[in-house]
């Protein structure tokens, strides 16, 4: 092998580099046991509150470590963002994907026009979309079309009006106006993003990932370690808008006059009420006045001055009328909502309205703006008006953003500036009912359009400003169509369980290579761990995130890597055998194995990169994991295995056999006549295959929330409880439809209902678990609470662990793409094997047999599916176990036909005895690899957990069957559709 030092050169950075990735993640681990073992010992489980002081003392110790210096080269804070992220399976947390109802942007766009033809081709759109992966800007374009007849969307009362009026006029054909409604409707969705982004940012989780789902309005958000759900689901869902406001002067003598009466009403209203007083009060007044106080959460304790007294005078030069502690907002914006309050506003500002600034990082003061209003509450310019905005510098050298605004816009801007000047006021520039900035006039009215926003802020945030002021105003909602919820109880038991898989299937991979194979399966399993390093290497460098299915791709990784190394092995024994001396072998083995391990890993990469492409969240980390360790495998066993062979058989006097005394001689001179067999298989595999058609017409697959949509709920218990009752008594609650199993345990258990599925929204998600909560109170121990039940983070861990929520919309998605996945996967399959292997009939026969394990598979889960103890619903990880059996079969059949196609060039047909030659020198190799395969399959299987069984399940099906139709499907039909050329095969 030529580069030798190269090689090694590379390999030692490639090792340093992924050691160096991985440090961090282990000073972040150790730091955190520092910090909970601190925790611990500063109090006592008794305490009540237990669970929460308890992270607020290892969050205060992170904070006061977080700078320090770290081995000289790093600190907590540093080593924080460049760990290894956990998924939220392993972490805990919260997973949403929000929809941007594109509806509710293309009416505002149209001003809200009452057009028939218009509101009819939203109304045709909604009902297409259901059915439809197409995005619903595109359904509406095609409705529209359907039904304009003389109608056009450059209509005065459609697209062609006052806010559009500088991009779109009435003389544009539906041809122009259609790009331009689609950039609007992109730059509203890129505002959305940036909203949610900040908001986000604000929420306190660490590592948040945020991600567009390509052109179809949905916003994937994870949020790892979030335990507030409610808090999220609320600050995700509600919709922002982009605000121009004139403020009120912090001199307004009426604003002065409001703030002292209302002080003196809030006393009143504070004040303890008498037995005496009550009695003498009319109901209906009680029931107004404590509804206000309520709904605004008011502390009803005596107070002195309870607004005034929380309230900071203004800094000179502000346009802000006050200052207030941030902790103390929330009550201070109670009380200014408060009906009662409110009718003491004098009438010149009756219908002011008050927002607070948008809070800098660690700031403890935000400053109170009063915002002159109407009647109807709307700004005086709304963000549609703003037609460019780009990020830049002032001329202090300071982040700032420059904007220009349409020519109504730039009318309006002028008045307002003009306004504010006279005034000397200032222009609130308010988001998301959060006031970014308020700069004053300080030279007369602003013409033109253009002006520029100054303030704190950083690069970045002007980057994010001026893109949600291209987009303008955001008159749409953001629905939640998926979410999912899992307790960290059930993240640690996933880590626990996985790691333990791991280290079984990685030790008996290590042991089997070094029995099989003697010293050389020394220098293979060296190489094995090198790839485990460098697999968590690239993955932490990447920033990819790590997840359940991510460690089972990252386990099955281990038992296909060995696979390059037992081809090398087979074909380094074969040349000994044909009495070749050891550096001889050795380069021949290499070179003739391959073709066969570039050719099976190239199959398998390419169902991995569909895998990436159609899955999504879990499934996308399961394929990364695949991906990175196929090129880390090929790395480690093509250039270090070869690396370490060489070198030790460079010095004289060293002996390197490829196989021990025990396994020297097996399957060895063997002459199975495998295609004369091909009928009796035909057979077989027609009759299982179709016993498990048959019963998928009849019974069908159990489908899971992620196809059907609904909501699925995975609920502990102290003690065991028959899930047959608590169906029945679930089912009386939620009507027909609701499922209940048993869920690893028999203290757990799946509840799967589709409760109005139809319905989104977050009152549906409290209305549900508050019936499941009633229900199943009297399983639970005495003095759970609701909170306990739902948030599923207690330490006891009973209650809800995880719930996931799709929307039908999002599961006909995933059903569309499961099926293009496989589709996409078998197409790409045949071509490439067409193109590699040049006669149809190889990649016929690869086609076939993949198309044989699929089904076989389903045919097993639809015929077992309800006697199994472990879950086998159809859901997306088991779309991920179907495409790495394509792979994995697809690898089998690679190298057997690669073998097929060497044997064949060199000594012909011969009638199909040279390709029985060729399926029996491949059947050590074959049944190596898939026993390899197949104890870590069954090592996950049985240790890593209830939530992988299924997928592992389907897997292990999914080898044996592959390992099969490789050696009796795939090569006879290959050698029956070339009959006509090669004659017929010895019977």
């Amino acid at each position: 092998m030529q580069n030798k030092g190269l090689i090694k050169l590379f390999a030692l950075l490639f090792g340093l580099v992924s050691i160096y990735q991985l440090s961090y993640t282990f000073i972040t681990s150790k730091l955190e046991q520092d910090a909970e073992t601190y925790a611990i010992s500063q109090i006592s489980e008794a305490e009540e509150d237990y669970v929460a002081k308890r992270e607020a003392l290892e969050a205060s110790y992170l904070d006061s470590i977080g700078p320090n210096p770290i081995l000289g080269f790093t600190s907590y804070d540093d080593a924080k963002k460049k760990e290894l992220n956990k998924g939220l399976d392993l972490k805990g947390g919260i997973n949403v994907t929000l929809q941007i109802s594109v509806k509710d942007i293309l009416k505002g766009l149209a001003n809200n026009t009452k057009n028939p033809v218009f509101n009819r081709a939203l109304a045709d759109a909604d009902t297409a979309s259901k059915n439809s992966p197409d995005t619903y800007l595109e359904l509406f374009f095609d409705a529209f079309d359907a039904i304009k007849g003389d109608a056009k969307l450059a209509s005065p009362d459609i697209f062609a009006n006052k806010g559009l009026s500088d991009v779109i006029n009435f003389q544009m054909t539906d041809d122009q106006v259609k790009p331009i409604i689609r950039t609007k409707i992109d730059e509203s969705i890129v505002s959305a993003f940036e909203v949610l982004r900040e908001r986000i940012d604000g929420f306190g989780v660490t590592q948040p990932n945020i991600q567009r789902e390509g052109n179809s309005g949905r916003i994937l958000v994870e949020l790892p370690g979030a335990r507030d759900i409610a808090r999220a689901q609320e600050l995700l869902s509600s919709t922002a808008q982009l605000e121009f406001w004139e403020t009120y002067s912090q001199n307004n003598v009426s604003l002065g006059a409001f703030f002292g009466s209302a002080n003196e009403r809030l006393k009143e209203i504070l004040e303890p009420v008498e037995e005496e007083e009550v009695a003498a009060t009319p109901e209906s007044e009680i029931d107004s006045l404590l509804s206000d106080v309520a709904q605004d959460s008011l502390d009803l304790s005596p107070q002195v001055n309870p607004l005034i007294g929380k309230l900071i005078p203004p800094n000179p030069g502000s346009h802000a009328i006050a200052r207030a502690l941030v902790s103390d907002t929330a009550e201070i914006g109670g009380y200014l909502r408060m009906r009662e309050i409110r009718r003491l506003l004098p009438a010149d500002v009756q219908f002011t309205k008050f927002l607070w600034e948008r809070p800098a990082k660690d700031v403890e003061i935000v400053e109170l703006f009063a915002l002159k209003s109407n009647r109807d509450g709307s700004p005086r310019i709304s963000g549609d008006v703003v037609s460019d905005a780009q990020d830049t510098f002032d001329q202090y050298n300071k982040p700032a953003v420059s904007m220009t605004m349409n020519t109504r816009g730039a009318k309006e801007w002028e008045k307002l500036t003009g306004d504010a000047y006279n005034n000397q006021t200032g222009i609130a520039i308010v988001l998301d009912n959060k006031v970014y900035t308020a700069p004053g006039v300080s030279s007369g009215p602003i013409s033109g359009g253009r002006s520029e926003i100054t303030g704190t802020f950083t690069v970045n945030e002007t980057k994010d400003i001026a893109n949600v002021l291209r987009a303008g105003k955001l008159p749409a909602s953001a629905e939640i169509i998926q979410s999912e919820v899992v307790g960290p109880s059930l993240g640690q038991e996933a880590i626990d369980s996985g790691f333990m898989s791991f280290l079984i299937a990685m030790g008996f991979v290590l042991v089997w290579m070094i029995f099989y194979y003697g010293k050389a399966g020394i220098f293979a399993d060296i190489a094995l761990i090198l790839n485990i390093l460098l697999i968590f290497g690239v993955l932490t460098s990447l920033g990819a995130v790590l997840t359940l299915p991510g460690i089972a791709g990252i386990v099955l990784t281990i038992g296909m890597s060995v696979d390059a190394n037992v081809l090398i092995f087979e074909r380094i024994k074969e040349e000994l055998a044909r009495g070749k001396g050891k550096a001889q072998a050795v380069a021949d083995g290499f070179s003739n194995a391959l073709s066969s391990i570039l050719d099976a890993n190239i199959t398998t990469g390419l169902t991995a990169i569909i895998l990436f492409i159609f899955g999504s969240g879990p499934i996308k980390g399961f394929a990364t994991t695949l991906l990175i360790g196929i090129v880390t495998s090929l790395f480690t066993a093509i250039f270090i295995t070869r690396l370490m062979v060489d070198t030790y058989i460079a010095k004289k006097g060293r002996n390197l056999d490829f196989s021990t005394a025990l396994t020297k001689n097996l399957f060895r001179n063997l002459s199975i006549n495998f295609l004369g067999k091909r009928k009796i298989a035909y057979i077989i595999s027609f009759i299982l295959v179709g016993v498990g058609v048959f019963s998928l017409f009849t019974t069908g697959l159990q489908q899971g929330v992620d196809f059907v949509g609904g909501r699925s709920y995975q609920i502990r218990f102290e003690r065991a409880v028959n899930p047959s009752e608590i169906a029945s008594e679930l089912n009386e609650v939620f009507g027909s439809g609701t499922n209940v199993k048993t869920f690893g345990e028999a203290n757990q258990i799946k509840v799967t209902t589709p409760y109005k599925v139809d319905v989104e929204g977050i009152e549906v998600d409290n209305e549900i678990q508050d019936k499941l909560y009633t229900t199943l109170q009297k399983y639970l121990p005495d003095g759970t609470s609701f909170e306990d039940f739902t948030v599923g983070a207690s330490e006891r861990s009973i209650g809800i662990l995880q719930s996931v929520k799709v929307g039908p919309t999002i599961a006909d998605d995933i059903k569309n793409n499961a099926f293009l996945a496989i589709i996409g996967s078998l197409a790409v399959v045949f071509l490439y094997i067409l193109f590699r292997f040049r006669k149809w009939q190889f990649s016929l026969g690869a086609v076939i047999a993949v198309f044989h394990d699929v089904m076989f598979v389903l045919g097993i889960f639809s015929l077992t599916g309800k006697i199994m103890p472990f879950n086998m619903e159809i859901d997306q990880a088991f779309i991920a176990a179907i495409l790495t059996v394509i792979g994995y079969s697809l690898n089998d059949t690679v190298v057997v036909f690669d073998r097929i196609r060497e044997i064949v060039n060199l000594k012909g047909w011969n009638n199909g005895e040279n390709i029985n030659q060729a399926l029996n020198s491949t059947l050590s190799r074959t049944l190596n690899t898939s026993l390899t395969t197949l104890i870590v399959l069954l090592a996950i299987f049985t240790f890593g957990g209830e939530s992988l069984q299924g997928f592992m399940f389907a897997m292990i099906i999914g080898v044996l069957v592959g390992t099969y139709s490789s050696v009796f499907i795939a090569t006879p039909i290959m050698f029956d559709a070339l009959k006509k050329k090669i004659g017929s095969a010895k019977e």
